[in-house]
């Protein structure tokens, strides 16, 4: 009989552990999170202005007359690309004397030195007066100095010459062009403004009661045009006191960064994120339930055994928000764990289980 005892049985042992097998399966999978103690951070919303790092209103240094144009507005060049060119044949035919007039001097200095040297073998004294030697040194001191002289006038009439060009001192946009084919302009006239639109100036004007909080470690998050993407970091660069009392602003400044893409003139929005010198309790944003009637809880999860986790729902009172984290002001003692993920239709007392990482 007892064989017969034990077959009857094993059908009902195995149903059992299948069940629970099952039972245990269908447990809500979540993802748990210490809540952490960290340095609170405040955040304030800032809307700014993107402006050019550089801003150049070209204009020519020597008179002349407009003679090759080869931007338009909106045209981008590179550094060194040649702008606007002026008439430059009467200072090509001076440089050309100028460079005639240096070479003459260079021969006169080798036949000066040609004949010091005959002298000086000769000997002083004996074949050649030593007033002739010293005449001689001389028309080398004399012609030396003449070809330095002539050397710099070319120089300087290469320079002339070089003025009739007006070349991009850097890479940017042309914005604006004043001259045309033709004109006469004079030193100082403005022929065209080139803007770079590579390297920006983010301006924010930033309440007054931020101004003592901005360190090294602030950070500002500057958003992409648009509604898409990541923010991205900007580099604070320098706090500019405003002169204005009826403003109650400071000016902030910072360098774009390279993937933030924008033009000069462009409204910017950005986050900035000062230490508050404080430190708190704080949640990810993930764990935060809030309800109409104004209610704010978490789902705290506490081993059950069994790698399993009995939960219940906490009212807590929240600060400020930062970085996906919320302050929790009071509620919770700090060593819990809370549940940031698969909390959407948890019960009080409820087992759960966790979930696999990257699971939702």
């Amino acid at each position: 009989m007892k064989p017969i005892v034990f077959q009857s049985c094993l059908p009902a042992v195995v149903g059992c552990f299948v069940s629970f097998y099952a039972h245990a399966q269908d447990r809500p999978g979540v993802e748990l999170e210490d809540v952490r103690t960290s340095d609170i951070i405040s955040e304030v919303s800032l809307n700014g202005t993107a402006n050019a790092l550089r801003t150049s209103r070209l204009s020519t240094a020597v008179a002349g007359l407009v003679d090759d144009v080869r931007v338009e507005a909106g045209d981008r060049v590179e550094q060194g690309d040649l702008l606007v060119g002026l008439d430059n044949e009467q200072a090509g035919f001076e440089l050309a004397s100028a460079r005639a007039e240096s070479a003459e001097a260079r021969a006169r200095l080798e036949e000066a030195q040609r004949r010091l040297t005959e002298a000086r073998s000769v000997g002083a004294g004996r074949n050649i007066a030593a007033t002739e030697v010293s005449a001689r040194e001389s028309e080398v001191v004399a012609t030396q100095a003449a070809l330095g002289r002539l050397s710099a006038e070319e120089k300087r009439r290469q320079v002339v010459l070089d003025r009739h060009r007006i070349e991009a001192p850097f890479e940017g946009v042309v914005s604006h062009r004043n001259s045309d084919l033709g004109e006469w302009v004079t030193p100082g006239d403005e022929l065209l403004t080139l803007v770079d639109t590579t390297n920006l100036r983010l301006d924010f004007r930033v309440p007054q009661d931020y101004f003592e909080r901005v360190t090294r470690d602030s950070e500002l998050l500057v958003h992409p045009l648009g509604t898409g993407g990541n923010p991205v970091v900007a580099r604070i660069e320098s706090l500019v006191p405003v002169s204005d009392p009826e403003a109650r602003t400071f000016l902030l400044r910072a360098t774009g960064p390279e993937a933030f893409t924008a033009l000069p003139g462009m409204a910017v929005r950005a986050t900035l994120r000062v230490s508050t010198g404080e430190r708190g309790m704080t949640v990810s944003r993930d764990a935060i339930n809030r309800y109409p009637d104004g209610r704010v809880t978490v789902w705290l999860a506490e081993s059950a055994g069994d790698d399993l986790y009995e939960v219940r729902e906490k009212r807590v009172e929240v600060g400020s928000g930062f970085d996906n984290r919320m302050e929790i002001l009071s509620g919770l003692e700090g060593d819990e764990q809370v549940v940031i993920r698969g909390n959407e239709s948890l019960e009080n007392g409820a087992k759960v289980k966790l979930a696999e990482r990257g699971s939702r």
